[in-house]
């Protein structure tokens, strides 16, 4: 994984609530001398609009009804409008842990000191924690064909702070264009780059922007288009892949500095237990995959792709 991620790196609250918001839950049945993160008794865990689909809604809630017996408190689900809202509600103690992609990981680390438990991985194994951005157009334009062909097209990117959908596909495109001098910038001002730039919000929604003809190019998880070819919201011949990433650290679970470590030990071992089929078929998006333990090493790279992003 770390290996692939080195050619990028070379480039040298808003919240609505599905309950009551809080910073954690007490323990008294495990004796916790301190309590797993805040007064009113509830443990809260943040999602990003991505895994807040109408699929996804029962599979969340069977995660909290299981970590609640876990725990020994309720535990609720927020979903928050972006990724800056999870990290806003992680600084001041309205989410205990959220689950987030590893660009928003590298900007949270810069608000307040969160940190990463577990990732997902391909059937519970570490060797295949990682995912692709892929750039895709509808299956019928004949003008877009690769990566190369993108300029002066319309694109799509999904939110400023998602990694496969912003940081990492901006990242490859100033790659593929070596002669064109470009920054992060201006490949999101209308008119330099692209014909037209703008962010479609979620994954979902860009897929079906490039699969209606609203826009010629979106970058997407390839996993998220999976899952969703799977769930019949797109098929196949919707689409066509024109580039792909290399390989990007996955999603994970971390949690705000007011979490406790027995807390986060309670968690860690929890979660790499945790074998709720639909859970990680509906909500992570990957079919068989688990949850295993990971830590901030493991993001490193991304961190490090951000700054020198950011300062182009």
């Amino acid at each position: 994984m770390k290996k692939n991620m080195k050619r990028m790196i070379a480039l040298g609250l808003v919240i609505t609530t599905t309950g009551i918001m809080s910073g954690g839950c007490g323990s008294e049945e495990r004796n916790v001398s301190n309590s797993a993160g805040g007064e009113d008794g509830v443990f809260t865990i943040a999602y990003a609009p991505n895994e807040s689909t109408t699929e996804s809604a029962d599979a969340r809630k069977g995660l909290a009804e299981d970590l609640s017996k876990e725990l020994g408190c309720d535990v609720e689900e927020i979903q928050a409008s972006d990724y800056n809202a999870i990290i806003e509600a992680l600084r001041t103690g309205k989410a205990d842990m959220a689950y987030m992609g590893s660009q928003a990981l590298a900007l949270g680390v810069e608000r307040t000191d969160l940190e990463p438990i577990v990732m997902k991985a391909e059937e519970g194994d570490p060797e295949k924690a990682i995912y692709h951005s892929v750039l895709i157009t509808g299956s019928g334009n004949d003008e877009i064909n690769s990566i190369e062909d993108i300029k002066g097209k319309t694109m799509a990117f999904v939110d400023p702070d998602s990694t496969s959908g912003n940081l990492v596909p901006t990242a490859e495109i100033i790659q593929a264009f070596p002669d064109e001098n470009l920054t992060s910038d201006n490949l999101h001002t209308n008119g330099d780059f692209f014909e037209a730039v703008s962010f479609s919000g979620s994954h979902q929604a860009g897929l079906q922007a490039v699969i209606k003809g609203d826009v010629d190019v979106v970058p997407i998880s390839d996993q998220i288009l999976e899952s969703e070819i799977s769930h019949g919201n797109a098929s196949e011949g919707d689409v066509k892949v024109i580039h792909e990433s290399g390989a990007i650290p996955a999603e994970a679970m971390v949690v705000g500095e007011h979490v406790t470590q027995e807390t986060r030990d309670l968690l860690t071992e929890f979660l790499t237990s945790y074998d709720n089929e639909q859970y990680f078929t509906d909500v992570i998006k990957v079919p068989g995959a688990r949850f295993v333990e990971c830590d901030m090493s493991d993001y490193e790279e991304i961190i490090e792709l951000n700054k020198i992003i950011n300062e182009f």
